[in-house]
């Protein structure tokens, strides 16, 4: 499959694994990929994103607070959710640093095991974001391109729908529907 991706798009998959092996090792995610498609500053994907008003800092940002990267790892939606019934999130989170200490929510970061063969850091592919690869090549079909860009990953990302990176755009106010047609329509023009 990787056959198939543009310079570019294997640039931002490089980059994808970089955010996850600073992310602390963990496997490459869907939020991984957004994050690697928004730092791509000439690509059609970042361009339909930041025409559609998506910030790439509120982005970013929103993805820390789901990640633990200042954050309570609830997303707006939940945190207002818990205020309707009387639960004063920010409250507790404090409440629980200052009996347990700062980061005391913060996930545990499995001390590396030793290992006779060294595995590459940055981990394997997550289930999801996997799905999303895979969909990105199956959007490249469905519009009979013979390549895989930057703008079929954000496809793939889109079409998978479940993943955090789906998650923060739905949260920044996009319609994954209408972000769909915005590349459709971008694509469309570009060639």
């Amino acid at each position: 499959m990787f056959e198939r991706f543009t310079d570019r798009a294997r640039a931002v998959v490089r980059h994808a694994v970089e955010q996850a092996r600073a992310d602390g090792g963990r496997p490459v995610d869907t939020e991984h990929l957004l994050l690697a498609v928004l730092a791509d500053g000439e690509g059609l994907a970042r361009r339909v994103l930041t025409a559609a008003g998506l910030d790439a800092d509120d982005l970013r940002a929103r993805i820390r607070r789901h990640t633990g990267d200042g954050g309570t790892g609830l997303g707006e939606a939940d945190a207002a959710a818990l205020r309707e019934i009387g639960i004063d999130l920010a409250a507790i989170v404090a409440r629980i640093e200052d009996t347990f200490g700062p980061d005391a929510l913060r996930e545990a970061v499995p001390a590396p095991r030793r290992r006779w063969l060294r595995r590459p850091l940055g981990g394997p592919l997550s289930p999801r974001s996997r799905t999303a690869l895979e969909l990105a090549l199956r959007e490249a079909l469905r519009l009979r391109h013979r390549h895989i860009g930057t703008e079929h990953l954000l496809l793939g990302v889109l079409r998978e729908g479940g993943g955090l990176g789906a998650t923060v755009l739905t949260e920044a106010g996009a319609d994954l529907d209408d972000l769909r047609r915005r590349v459709e329509s971008a694509l469309r023009t570009a060639a």
